[in-house]
């Protein structure tokens, strides 16, 4: 997997509204800028940025050094200050404590099983300072079971192309990406093929809340179409803002 292509072009074809949304999400949750906030699987840093220049103190997390890296330019590129910490998130035994902990696009649903998810949400808690807040999304079985199945998105310039379909899977809730991207090699200007294979999977509301409630969250509020909306049958992802 050359994961440093990935990267850029997941950065590239991400829609920029989706972090706007998810700023103004957070922000309207959490008005202390001197807060202590840790941005988890913060991929290529976009949010981040955007919170530093909303004037919020923020870390990005991220397991890949390679997203960490754009996130790394696009704070130069943006004049600010993002300090990045490479690791996974299943293990932040290492980290101090915060005031907020955010992880949004759906990274929690990357984890492979309900255990994992567990892990992760106790290790969130246990990151958080007393009052401190988790916000985070996930995408809906709605999501994975009624629009991803034959989901498919084909993106071609000059220099690249990218397909993406989607398919699903025997677990429960569960899908599988197959990303294919075709990338022009200046020298020859031959196209050069990598396929990458990505999993998602997600569970009945329910199932957050009861892991949530289990590992000492008090207060849980659940919405949609960030935070403007109720949860619905067709909605497609869900927020939460968790209290310690």
């Amino acid at each position: 997997m050359i994961y440093q292509t990935f990267a850029k072009l997941y950065d590239e074809l991400m829609d920029p509204t989706m972090y706007d949304q998810w700023l103004d999400f957070v922000s309207q949750r959490q008005s202390d800028k001197s807060a202590n906030w840790l941005d988890l699987a913060c991929g290529s840093g976009r949010l981040a940025v955007k919170l530093i220049q909303q004037g919020y103190q923020v870390s990005g997390f991220d397991l890949s050094e390679e997203m960490l890296a754009l996130a790394d330019e696009h704070a130069q590129e943006a004049n600010v200050t993002l300090p990045l910490i490479q690791g996974n998130m299943l293990d932040l035994e290492e980290l101090s404590q915060y005031d907020v902990i955010s992880c949004f696009a759906d990274s929690l649903c990357y984890l492979p099983d309900e255990k994992a998810l567990a892990q992760c949400l106790k290790q969130v808690y246990d990151h958080l300072q007393p009052g401190g807040k988790f916000l985070f999304d996930v995408i809906s079985p709605y999501q994975t079971d009624e629009v991803y199945p034959g989901y498919m998105y084909n993106y071609v310039d000059e220099q690249q192309a990218f397909l993406w379909s989607s398919y699903a899977t025997e677990i429960p809730h569960g899908v599988e990406h197959e990303l294919t991207f075709f990338i022009k090699n200046s020298q020859n200007e031959q196209f050069h093929k990598i396929s990458e294979i990505h999993h998602e999977r997600t569970y009945e509301l329910q199932v957050y809340l009861d892991l949530l409630q289990t590992v000492g969250f008090q207060k849980i509020v659940t919405s949609s179409d960030f935070g403007r909306g109720t949860i619905g049958e067709k909605s497609t992802r869900w927020f939460f803002e968790c209290l310690k």
